[in-house]
């Protein structure tokens, strides 16, 4: 289903492309916006999450240089049977964690600085087996080809009145008024692919994460802390690049609040409701049964950590504050 998901997705951007150079240049333009197209189809396929962890200056780190966040990512990656990911550090401020890559065997997954070091261990390990959920459900291909493409579509729009606007043997059929709808339909480009692909991949992607984890109000507890600071602290590198923030855990542009009707990502509160549902539900299911071994109900009813070991608890303190402690 994800394949053909990504193929109808291709199709669509491919000819909103092709459409947008037939408003600059005609056939002409539109030929050669399809070659354009094919060769960035095959290109982002391939190189696209190199791309987009460009886009943002990631860093990668390993066990020697971020101890703790590498562990909660490689004992998550264990515990949702995935292959171990590459682990990137973003140096921003704002609290915010994305995964690319364009399947399991070459996935990625992002964390911002902002999130290190606001959230606690157990908040961080819910938003990495969020990612982690998202690269098991293969939305990432879907995710990163989306934001290359929007991206180019965008960049192509911004190039109208130089290609289309002042030519003597314009091929454009509309002349400058198909160069102005040009300019004024690719703005909301990267927010009509955004759109193509389902929010509902966010509340699945929560779920399966949560049962990564093991406990749903890690995750909870992460999304109501990142909402909050992501609408005071600006993401400069999303502002920059819009078609990208849809492969962010939560809406990194500023004009958030404003776009309910088009926004790439389900209302926050909503997200957090069904977590808080969902923690419920495995705490009824948790309960032990009567049992007529006591020991056997003693033993049900212990509490232990989802994740498995990773240093935390060390000594029977609590998780430190931030995997950069």
């Amino acid at each position: 289903m994800n394949l053909v998901r990504t193929a109808m997705l291709l199709a669509f951007l491919t000819a909103l492309f092709m459409a947008v150079g037939f408003l600059i240049g005609g056939k002409g333009g539109m030929m050669i916006a399809l070659v354009v197209a094919a060769a960035t189809n095959l290109f982002s396929y391939w190189n696209a999450d190199k791309m987009v962890l460009s886009m943002y200056g990631a860093k990668e780190v390993d066990e020697r240089s971020a101890p703790e966040y590498y562990g909660i990512v490689r004992d998550l990656a264990a515990r949702a049977g995935l292959p171990m990911p590459r682990v990137y550090v973003i140096n921003s401020d704002q609290p915010n964690a994305f995964a690319t890559g364009r399947n399991p065997q070459n996935a990625a997954v992002a964390a911002s600085t902002g999130l290190l070091h606001a959230l606690s261990y157990e908040e961080v390990a819910g938003v990495m087996a969020h990612e982690l959920a998202h690269v098991q459900n293969r939305d990432t291909l879907t995710m990163t080809i989306t934001a290359t493409i929007a991206g180019a579509i965008s960049m192509l729009a911004n190039f109208a009145m130089f290609f289309g606007g002042n030519r003597e043997n314009n091929n454009n059929p509309l002349g400058f008024i198909g160069v102005l709808i040009a300019m004024i339909v690719a703005p909301f480009a990267a927010m009509l692919v955004q759109m193509a692909i389902s929010r509902t991949r966010e509340y699945s992607a929560d779920r399966r994460g949560a049962e990564i984890c093991g406990n749903p109000l890690w995750l909870s507890s992460a999304l109501r802390k990142i909402a909050v600071a992501a609408g005071r602290i600006p993401n400069e590198e999303a502002e920059h690049n819009p078609a990208t923030a849809h492969m962010f855990i939560i809406n990194p542009l500023s004009g958030a609040r404003m776009d309910n009707l088009f926004s790439t990502h389900p209302d926050t509160g909503n997200r957090i409701a069904a977590l808080e549902a969902m923690a419920a539900d495995m705490r009824q299911t948790a309960q032990p049964q009567p049992s007529t071994r006591p020991a056997e109900a003693a033993k049900a009813g212990r509490k232990s950590r989802s994740v498995p070991p990773t240093g935390w608890g060390r000594g029977g303190s609590e998780p430190p504050k931030g995997p950069w402690s």
